[in-house]
């Protein structure tokens, strides 16, 4: 039969009904949800049915999101117009543009096409997206039988088609994945995109509909449905069609939600796409594992049974890896005389089998583990040396102890893991959330065990080391060094085993921050580490535990110039606790060689001398100059401007005519300027023919400009700081500046204590992501330290110039 007298009513039915109620539908006061999208998928079923009209031999079909009836407030309209293959092109396009051109009138995204039952299943077949967006078909009006045709051929394809179709899904996933970061993870994520997000969840739900495999079920229909609503509240916040969840907009999402703050929805979210992160790994290594036994033989052993060994069966070789634990086909399971309501350290003793030998526990391991009972306090000793090899195993004991976090039982071992669990951390430098950042720190520190002659503390503390910041009051370091002594004690270690692990957790930034913040040449920098550290052998684990957590942390926190500066300080402090006495230093210190032949080139010359010398870790710069008002923060901003990082800066004079400054620097990116052009510079901004200050205003403004950076930032930071560090020098005052990082910071710095009258020894920047904390050690112009008041009005005098 020819279908060319395709018919359809007259007149289009009115949009501005449509429109009507589907803004009073959103803009009512009914939550984000599972009804709000069905609502709204009907009222938009019905408007679309009512466009097509009588109209024979067509089908209007939903797919996609759509299709699923989950239809949230901004998102596109994924429509598929079906016609039969003889119908006349003329009717169809016809047909077509009477619903389409009210869609595109009302504002609406619309993704469509027109095609056959046939022509959608050939562009199915070459297009992977297109297959996936047809699983979800779901009928509108018109013909149904075309819209039945085509859902049967397309999950008959997909499942002829599932063993080459899976792995093309799988990569889709991975690249996503790699482009989009993992959800969990992100501070400003993707809700549909990132690894864990939306489209992962309906990867696996193509995943079940091959036959081939299926996701643990568990949590996961919850997990996809909070993500909707979260998407859902995100658009209605916005009134945009966006995905991500950005900083600005996470307190007015979590209000929409009906839940306190920003930091309890962004937990919610991590959850859930830990969810469906781990339902996926799940999936996909069962669809490795099917695909694998069509492929090739898997290891098979023959398990006799009858009389005279006839009518056995075979199965997957089991393999030993501790008692009660087994390998088999690449997962570690439980063997079958295991028994976990018997054996209450399996969970720890399956967990470090399964990382040593670099498998993923088994999803139904892990659920029949949680049948384990309570360990006895103290743990006996087998459970700590298992707790302890599950720790040390390095990268494998990511996704052993994410398997445990999953089914809840790192809760159940450690109760107060909870309050760090899926808890975001608002510092653009950390990667992570604070629990997958402690056990990043475990892999860290596993690399670094034999440097130190207890690893197993170095391991319990890298573990326990941030487990103050699920406390909301006090400083972290202090609340979780009580936590982390209560834990220590609690899985069988010693008083005294505790108190060093509570001491590495009470200081663990106590080297970084001095050695980058301090005078490592003034002995009240080496006295502030030896009185909070009593012996070498915790010196060592402080150590290697603060190396362990930078490396954990993210590639701005460690370098090999933090490196080389914290193991300097670790040196002197170990000097002076094997009984050496503490160098005095002299005041103000010695020039070296170099900055005496460049001291003796300028009073010679009454000009100005510059040497750059490039290092592996930065470059140093020598500048003298003839004494004189500025020089400092002139120097400062010619730095600035050739986007030269400062990382420490010391200053003095000789002879009481010349001041040297001997700056470490790296370029921002490119290479290195030239010694010549910053000397001209120099020369200038001395001058005052280069206008230092208006150049850094300009480019500060462009940088505010761009939207990124501090520009982006600075509604959302807290204000600048300076503070006076008490006790941190017996000859200068030390200032203490936090801020937002931005272009001439040191410059405008360096202007206003310039102004305060006081004398600049020597400064020490340190930047993570985009704060700085710089110190700076000051005198009066006879070289003595501040007054308790004069310093006070130095450093106030500083934050008004940096507020201002």
């Amino acid at each position: 039969m020819t279908h060319t007298g395709l018919r359809a009513t007259d007149t289009a039915p009115d949009a501005g009904g449509y429109a009507a109620a589907r803004l009073r539908l959103l803009g009512g006061a009914a939550p984000a949800g599972p009804a709000l999208r069905t609502a709204l998928a009907r009222l938009t079923d019905e408007w679309l049915g009512a466009l097509l009209g009588r109209a024979h031999g067509v089908a209007l079909v939903a797919v996609g999101g759509y299709g699923r009836g989950e239809l949230s407030p901004r998102s596109d309209l994924d429509l598929l117009l079906l016609h039969h293959p003889t119908a006349d092109p003329g009717h169809v396009a016809a047909v077509a543009d009477r619903v389409w051109y009210p869609v595109w009138d009302m504002g609406l995204a619309l993704d469509h096409a027109v095609r056959t039952p046939a022509g959608a299943r050939a562009t199915a077949g070459d297009d992977l997206k297109v297959h996936l967006g047809l699983l979800d078909a779901r009928h509108l009006a018109g013909d149904p039988a075309l819209t039945t045709a085509l859902r049967t051929t397309a999950y008959a394809d997909w499942r002829a088609q599932a063993p080459r179709r899976l792995p093309e899904l799988r990569e889709l996933c991975e690249e996503r994945a790699r482009r989009q970061g993992e959800l969990r993870f992100l501070l400003e994520p993707d809700l549909k995109e990132a690894r864990g997000g939306l489209r992962d969840a309906t990867a696996l739900r193509a995943v079940a509909a091959s036959w081939l495999a299926d996701a643990p079920r568990q949590g996961l229909d919850e997990a996809r449905i909070l993500l909707l609503d979260t998407r859902d509240a995100l658009h209605r916040t916005t009134g945009r069609a966006t995905d991500r969840l950005t900083l600005q907009e996470q307190d007015q999402v979590a209000a929409a939600l009906g839940l306190p703050d920003a930091d309890t929805l962004l937990r919610r979210v991590y959850r859930a796409a830990a969810t469906v992160s781990h339902s996926g790994d799940a999936t996909w290594r069962e669809v490795g594992r099917v695909l694998r036994s069509r492929s090739g033989r898997p290891r098979l052993r023959r398990v006799l049974g009858g009389r005279g060994g006839r009518g056995g069966f075979v199965e997957p070789e089991r393999v030993p890896l501790a008692e009660g634990v087994v390998e088999q086909d690449g997962e570690a399971v439980l063997a079958r005389t295991a028994r976990p309501d018997r054996d209450p350290v399996l969970p720890l003793r399956a967990a470090a089998a399964a990382a040593r030998a670099g498998l993923p526990l088994a999803t139904h391991t892990v659920r029949r583990l949680r049948g384990a009972g309570p360990l006895p306090e103290p743990w006996p000793a087998e459970a700590r040396e298992q707790f302890v090899t599950l720790l040390g195993a390095g990268e494998p004991t990511v996704a052993a102890w994410e398997a445990l976090e999953a089914e809840g039982l790192v809760s159940r071992l450690l109760p107060e893991w909870e309050r760090v669990r899926h808890r975001p951390q608002r510092n653009a430098v950390h990667r992570w959330t604070v629990d997958r950042h402690l056990v990043e720190t475990c892999v860290r520190a596993a690399a670094l065990a034999r440097r130190v002659a207890r690893p197993d503390l170095l391991l319990v503390a890298a573990l326990l080391h941030d487990i103050g910041k699920g406390h909301d009051q006090g400083d972290h370091s202090v609340t979780g060094a009580a936590v982390a002594r209560d834990v220590t004690l609690r899985i069988g270690f010693g008083d005294g085993d505790a108190s060093v692990v509570a001491t590495l957790v009470r200081h663990h930034l106590l080297l970084v921050e001095t050695a980058t913040r301090r005078d490592l040449d003034d002995p009240a920098t080496v006295r502030a580490v030896t009185d909070a550290v009593a012996d070498a052998e915790t010196l060592e684990l402080l150590h290697a535990l603060t190396e362990a957590d930078a490396l954990a942390t993210g590639p701005a926190a460690w370098s090999a110039w933090r490196a080389s500066l914290v193991a300097d300080l670790v040196r002197r402090a170990a000097a002076v606790l094997a009984g050496e006495p503490a160098a005095e230093r002299a005041v103000p210190p010695p020039p070296t060689p170099a900055q005496e032949r460049l001291a003796a080139r300028t009073l010679a010359s009454g000009g100005l001398a510059v040497e750059l010398s490039a290092g592996a870790d930065g470059a140093e710069l020598l500048l003298a100059v003839p004494d004189q008002p500025g020089v400092l923060p002139a120097a400062a901003g010619v730095l600035a401007l050739h986007r030269l990082a400062v990382r420490t800066a010391d200053l003095r004079a000789v002879d009481g005519s010349v001041l040297l400054l001997r700056w470490r620097v790296a370029a921002e990116y490119g290479e290195l300027p030239e010694a010549a052009r910053l000397r001209n510079d120099l020369v200038r901004a001395l001058d005052g023919s280069l206008d230092v200050a208006g150049r850094l205003a300009e480019r500060e403004a462009a940088y505010a400009g761009t939207g990124t950076g501090a520009g982006r930032r600075r509604g959302t930071v807290p204000p600048p700081s300076v503070t006076v560090a008490e006790g941190g020098s017996r000859s200068a005052t030390v200032l203490e500046v936090r801020a937002e990082d931005g272009p001439g910071l040191l410059h405008r710095i360096g202007r206003a204590l310039e102004g305060a009258g006081v004398w600049v020894r020597s400064a020490y920047v340190s930047t993570l992501g985009g704060s700085v904390v710089d110190a700076f050690y000051v005198t009066g112009v006879g070289g003595e330290p501040l007054g308790e008041s004069a310093a006070g009005e130095v450093a106030g005098a500083v934050e008004r110039a940096l507020v201002g």
